[in-house]
């Protein structure tokens, strides 16, 4: 592992992003290659990265609108980055800066409404406002 964090430090973390995403309904997580797949059905939402391709970060990157990348970046580039592969992401080391955790529910919330039927989001507003 190249970054400085712990395997205590991977499981608090995933354990911390696991509270946020349980609100979510439908969405799963799947360990894969060391790295951990949020999913609602087969479509996914976000990954949480271990060293992804030996790039030194604990990171969540999340699925967003176009746009969201540049504005969070703009606003603080330490805590956010731009994820390999993938358009219209977000990264957000989860190490190096200290995660601004609300925020990280918000956009994971924002990805779920991308993906998530008009149904699943009603009901999820109904019970949630």
């Amino acid at each position: 592992m190249a970054g400085a964090w712990t395997d205590a430090d991977v499981e608090r973390v995933r354990e911390r992003i696991e509270g946020l995403v349980a609100v979510l309904p439908g969405v799963t997580s799947e360990e894969s290659f060391g790295h951990v797949s949020f999913t609602l059905g087969r479509r996914r939402l976000a990954w949480l990265l271990v060293d992804h391709h030996e790039d030194g970060r604990l990171a969540l990157c999340v699925k967003a609108p176009p746009g969201e990348l540049e504005t969070l970046l703009a606003a603080d580039p330490v805590r956010y980055f731009t994820p390999a592969y993938v358009r219209h992401w977000v990264g957000i080391d989860l190490h190096n800066a200290e995660p601004d955790w609300p925020e990280v529910g918000a956009l994971l919330e924002q990805a779920w409404r991308m993906l998530a039927s008009k149904r699943a989001v009603a009901a999820y507003d109904a019970e949630h406002n």
